[in-house]
């Protein structure tokens, strides 16, 4: 017996350090894929982090410098007259709600980083920036036309426009080309019915934007051409060829 207590002993730490290893691999081997699947969608991840970046920012603001840098950031009648340029760039930068976040991280992660590495990141840019900037022209100059036939408030002029949302819409409609049929017409469909049903219902300017982005994005199918069913490697995330 006095034999038998030092060879368990032994095996229990040969076993403990087994299980140990293993799980270093499986860390290691975890991190590697988070790594590989962040570099393979570039704009998306540095896109989140700005946002997780700004909406950190507006929960530790007072109630008057919220309010002043949601103001100040949308891209409204207002501050597109005034600043057109940096409205339209910022806007896209922020959300409203920062409780909203984690449910905006989990959407970039299944429509944009997807498209991204799927289409090139330049494609998928080319494509969300069109879409962001078309969208907010022509809801933001519905509203206006809305304002002056008294459809519409004044103070709608200065309404808070800001979120991802129009690039959102516009990537899920690019994605349309990535989905093999038949199951492409029921997205396709799925799409139709969210993005037109407000608009039927009588919806605000926001829906409109909405219904141009993920019309900029299903426009835009001759970008991706011939590239269904094929990923951008994860070694070269800019590549476009």
């Amino acid at each position: 017996m006095e034999r038998d207590e030092p060879e368990a002993t032994g095996s229990g730490q040969r076993s403990v350090r087994v299980r140990v290893r293993r799980y270093g691999r499986g860390v290691v081997q975890a991190r590697d894929l988070v790594r590989s699947w962040v570099r393979s969608a570039p704009g998306t991840h540095i896109w989140l982090l700005v946002i997780g970046v700004t909406s950190l920012v507006i929960a530790a603001a007072s109630e008057g410098l919220e309010t002043f840098l949601l103001h100040r950031t949308s891209s409204n009648i207002h501050e597109l007259n005034k600043h057109p340029l940096q409205s339209l760039l910022i806007s896209g930068f922020w959300i409203e709600k920062p409780s909203s976040f984690l449910f905006y991280a989990v959407l970039f992660e299944l429509v944009h980083a997807n498209v991204e590495r799927w289409a090139g990141t330049w494609r998928w840019l080319l494509t969300v920036g069109v879409a962001h900037i078309a969208a907010t022209l022509i809801s933001q100059e519905v509203l206006l036309v809305a304002i002056e036939h008294h459809a519409a408030p004044r103070a709608m002029r200065h309404v808070v426009d800001i979120g991802v949302s129009y690039g959102l819409a516009a990537a899920a409609g690019l994605l349309t080309y990535r989905i093999p049929r038949p199951w492409r017409w029921g997205w396709l469909v799925a799409l139709v019915l969210f993005f037109a049903t407000p608009l039927v219902a009588g919806g605000t300017f926001t829906d409109v934007g909405h219904a141009v982005a993920v019309s900029v994005g299903l426009g835009c199918g001759p970008l991706v051409r011939g590239r269904l069913r094929r990923a951008v490697p994860p070694s070269r995330p800019f590549s476009d060829s």
